[in-house]
């Protein structure tokens, strides 16, 4: 199974260098979105409620303290299936061309992001989970 840096690694590979929030914003939706379509995950990393979206704590570590991604050395785009290529294909034409802000605001409004933030302020750090179920749920309702 393909991993968030792989993942990351491929959507770097189509739109080129992007800044880190865009970068994990769009990884969320891929994951979201698989879900719903290939009702399966992309990955298998914990994905976190951050106070400015969704983040994936593992590729995060991956890029700590970088404004603009390039590229992932440790992300390997082929180990993704053509299905899962084609999902990630399929988001990134919907979402690919957003701001990463344009992005952040999104998930805000979503019952996901929203529902792992209950009880903390706006702004205030929290490492709650966004569970896949939760994302399943909500995305295939939409």
């Amino acid at each position: 199974m393909a991993n968030g840096q792989d993942v990351a690694a491929y959507i770097l590979e189509k739109l080129g260098s992007m800044t880190a929030m865009k970068l994990q914003k769009l990884v969320y939706y891929c994951q979201a979105w698989s879900l719903v379509w290939d009702d399966q995950p992309l990955f298998q990393e914990r994905i976190e409620a951050w106070a400015n979206g969704p983040v994936v704590p593992a590729l995060y570590e991956c890029h700590r303290g970088e404004f603009q991604i390039t590229r992932l050395p440790k992300g390997n785009p082929t180990n993704l299936t053509p299905t899962e290529s084609e999902t990630i294909d399929k988001v990134l034409e919907f979402y690919g061309d957003k701001s990463s802000q344009w992005l952040s605001d999104l998930t805000h409004k979503e019952d996901p992001w929203i529902e792992a933030r209950k009880g903390l302020a706006p702004g205030e750090r929290g490492d709650e989970e966004i569970t896949l179920a939760a994302m399943a749920e909500y995305y295939s309702s939409l």
